[in-house]
């Protein structure tokens, strides 16, 4: 490789538009003021990304006005309009009570602020050292901001969809490094090692998160120092993640070069609901009626072969809305990044198989994200 792509990060103008869709629904909710504390939740909304052994906070009022909380340093082009930074580090050493310096500040800034203003906060990140602060210091409610916050990071913008693709490349350079390296006696741990690099050769730098799924001969799980073996299937489901945005997907390779009939069939099966689902999905598909009835196809090959959900939104969580799953009820919305991922799983396969592609919902459709192959041997 002659050299690395330039590097990616959200665009500052369209963080500013992403602000004020949180500031509309404050104004029309009398919400007037909410604090962030994930760190992609501040990503999200000013492009600034910080360490993750690193603290840090956004302080949005209704007005428009961002005061980011900074480690150490005041970041340059970010979407804030107030930078405050605190001390998280005594001669290089972490500090561990970061949350309360921030909160220190926090306390500082809002000392102005009307007894009686109504907060918005995170409550299912927000930590004591700032929830007991504002509630013994305002009157007004504490609102639970984190349904608005799911919802307005589902549609991704396009500065989003340039991380996201980008993770997607890593993915790819993966597969292909495991298909030229794959064959009966190469360890799981090798294999991790080599995708790794692979991945970051492109990235030109450490990911933020790398993948769940690397063992040969089972449905998955972390690398083992065990030998693939012939006849065996490898599943790999990676998901590799760039500057905080993840990819997600998952091919299956064979030790071998043969197929078993059983194998053969159960793949084909797979590919047949993955056309499915490109098929059918659009804005208003029901996400659970989609998981059911792709569970009914692949229990046709194979009762209880398929164990897991279908499919779930991708962003900077690896599990976001919206989720193919029967354990929610929702409903694919233009601008959703997804994945569907259908399985099956036996004795018989020496395994399993998965194959897992990454989507975006368009107007009228789906588009495709990723385009590596889904064939099991090269």
């Amino acid at each position: 490789m002659t050299g690395f792509a330039t590097p990616l990060n959200l665009d500052v103008s369209t963080c500013r538009d992403r602000q004020n869709r949180l500031t509309d629904w404050m104004q029309q909710q009398g919400v007037d003021h909410v604090w962030l504390v994930t760190a992609e939740n501040v990503q999200y909304f000013t492009s600034y990304r910080t360490h993750r052994l690193l603290s840090t906070g956004l302080l949005v009022s209704s007005n428009g006005h961002c005061t980011l909380f900074t480690p150490n340093e005041v970041p340059t082009n970010v979407a804030a309009d107030e930078i405050v930074s605190f001390v998280a580090q005594h001669n290089a050493t972490l500090r561990q009570d970061q949350t309360s310096a921030i909160s220190e500040k926090l306390m500082e800034c809002v000392d102005t602020v009307s007894t009686s203003s109504r907060w918005g906060i995170e409550f299912g990140a927000c930590p004591a050292e700032f929830v007991i602060p504002l509630g013994k210091t305002r009157t007004g409610a504490l609102v639970d901001a984190d349904p608005i916050l799911r919802k307005l990071r589902r549609r991704k913008d396009a500065d989003e969809l340039a991380m996201i693709r980008r993770a997607i490349a890593c993915s790819e350079a993966m597969y292909q490094r495991a298909r030229e390296i794959i064959r009966p006696g190469i360890s799981e741990i090798e294999v991790y090692s080599a995708l790794q690099s692979a991945a970051v050769e492109v990235a030109g730098e450490p990911l933020t998160a790398f993948g769940n799924d690397f063992q040969c001969g089972t449905p998955g799980g972390p690398p083992r120092p065990r030998l693939a073996e012939a006849g065996e299937l490898f599943i790999l489901d990676l998901g590799p993640a760039y500057r905080g945005y993840y990819a997600d997907s998952c091919r299956t390779f064979a030790v071998s070069p043969t197929l078993s009939t059983e194998q053969e069939q159960a793949w084909e099966k797979i590919v047949s609901v993955l056309k499915w689902v490109e098929e059918t999905v659009k804005p208003g598909v029901s996400c659970k009626e989609l998981f059911l009835k792709a569970q009914e196809i692949l229990e046709e090959y194979r009762p209880g072969g398929f164990i897991h959900h279908l499919g779930h939104g991708v962003g900077l969580y690896p599990h976001e809305t919206p989720h193919l799953n029967s354990a929610w009820d929702d409903v694919f919305e233009e601008g959703d990044v997804f994945t569907a991922e259908p399985g099956l799983y036996g004795p018989e396969l020496r395994g399993g198989i998965r194959l897992e592609h990454m989507y975006r919902v368009t107007r009228t459709g789906i588009e495709r994200l990723i385009q590596f192959p889904l064939e099991m041997i090269g």
